[in-house]
Parts: C-alpha cells; structure tokens; sequence
C-alpha cells in the first residue's frame, strides 16, 4: 500500500478498526512474542514492555505502532480468558464494580521508541446469574483482555467509562495521533 503512513504490529481487528475510523492507511504486519508477565513484574511495566516489544520487532522504513490491553482489578491482571469457566470468573469478578483497563501504545522508527499509557476507569453493573454465561456463548469473550468487548455486545455490562473510550477497545487515539505526529507521520494525509 503506497500511501500507508505506518505499520501496524498486531492482528488485533478492533486496533485495526480504530485506526480505519480516523482515517489512516497503514499494514499490517502481526508479531509473535512471548507475551508471559515476568515474576513480579508489575502490570503497567508489563503493558509498556509488550507495545515496546511489538513495536520494536519490525524493521521497516515506515514508523510501526505496537499496542496492548490489559485489565486490572485489584491488582490483578485479567488476560484473555482460555476457556469458558475462566471467562465466566472474570465476568463475575468485574460484576458491580470499578476496574481499570490500561493500554499502552508505542511507536518505534530507526531506532528510536516512544511509549504512552493510558489507564480508563470502566464501572460495571451487578451482572445477573445467567449472563456471562449467556455471553460466553456470543463468542465476543474469548480474544478480549478481561473477558468482555465495550464495542460488542459486552458494553450492555458498562455503566461508566472514565476515560479514554478507545483505550478500552484496545487503542487510545489522542495518545496515538500525538505519537504518530512526534515522528513526523502527517497523519491528515489520507483524511481529505
């Protein structure tokens, strides 16, 4: 694609997606990293270290843009779910309550890396017995960090979001546009 402006480093549909929303062109170019915690690492070190990882695993001429989520409650890191009796758990863990979903993106161009983070307050409504499990069966739970989509069907569960809305879907878009444009990407070119 001759008028991409970047590249993106992850399959992530819903990054993707964002992305398209606002008007950019970029590749897509997904990396396989070993996306373990360390012992005692602490979550917004490993959420920073793995968009620093995935930008950083590409060589191109353009800039490349690595991002993660995760979910944090109670100090606890809330990944993708691996099966259905975890995504369940997960689900009735955030019932009724405030949890944070932090998202780090960085951009990675010759060498040169920058990070931003960004932490999104999401409040859930009491979830009624039988729901996650019902959402378990529209499929949306399995690929998404805490077991749940603000986008899908999952924000019938949200009642507040403090924040950055698009962090929760997996990309802040101010802290994207203002990286990108720290590396020169003209990021009005293909929005006119």
């Amino acid at each position: 694609m001759s008028d991409a402006q970047f590249v993106l480093a992850s399959a992530s549909p819903r990054r993707a997606d964002l992305l398209r929303s606002v008007g950019f062109k970029f590749l897509i170019e997904p990396v396989d990293i070993d996306e373990s915690i360390n012992p005692g690492e602490e979550p917004r070190d490993y959420v920073r270290r793995m968009a620093r990882s995935k930008a950083a695993h590409i060589c191109s001429d353009l800039a490349i843009l690595g991002a993660d989520t995760i979910v944090l409650v109670d100090g606890e890191v809330l990944g993708k779910p691996l099966d259905r009796d975890q995504a369940i758990s997960f689900l009735n863990t955030l019932s009724g309550r405030e949890h944070e979903v932090v998202t780090a993106v960085a951009i990675s161009l010759r060498g040169r890396i920058e990070i931003a983070v960004v932490t999104t307050k999401v409040h859930f409504r009491d979830l009624k017995s039988h729901e996650a499990s019902r959402y378990w069966d529209t499929g949306e739970p399995l690929d998404k960090a805490g077991g749940y989509g603000l986008q899908g069907v999952g924000g019938v569960f949200v009642e507040k979001v403090i924040g950055s809305y698009s962090a929760v879907i997996g990309l802040p878009l101010v802290e994207t546009e203002r990286l990108l444009s720290s590396f020169d990407v003209d990021t009005w070119r293909n929005r006119t």
